[in-house]
């Protein structure tokens, strides 16, 4: 078994837009739970690391990208590398003035040493 400090999702979110606090929480979310969505419309299993992170705390660390173009370019990064990225876009209902924008993403969960050469450089949010 995987210490579950070892074990974690991040949330990115853009860093350029003013949002709510509240707004932000709720682009979060949406991040974390499209990965559960996701299990449950695909009719998947957990695998054993996500077992673990559901059983001892699903713990998630909230980063900053500067800009749509660095949220993206982590999202290629986090794809590449074969882990599991949601990019959330929020279709600018509230905020945003009608605008479909990209606001965060959420990798993982997975172990910290697949995440964190991906996230390692980014500030926290």
């Amino acid at each position: 078994m995987v210490a579950s400090s070892k074990i974690k999702m991040a949330i990115v979110c853009r860093a350029d837009l003013n949002c709510r606090k509240g707004k932000w929480i709720a682009q979060g979310s949406h991040g974390a739970s499209q990965w559960l969505i996701d299990k449950i419309n695909n009719r998947s299993y957990f695998n054993k690391v996500e077992q673990q992170w559901l059983a001892e705390g699903t713990t998630k660390i909230c980063l900053q990208a500067t800009d749509e173009a660095h949220l993206m370019q982590i999202y290629q990064a986090a794809e590449d590398a074969g882990l599991r990225v949601y990019l959330v876009e929020d279709e600018g209902l509230t905020e945003f003035n009608g605008v479909l924008t990209k606001t965060c993403l959420a990798i993982g969960p997975d172990l910290k040493d697949r995440i964190d050469p991906i996230t390692k450089d980014l500030k926290l949010f």
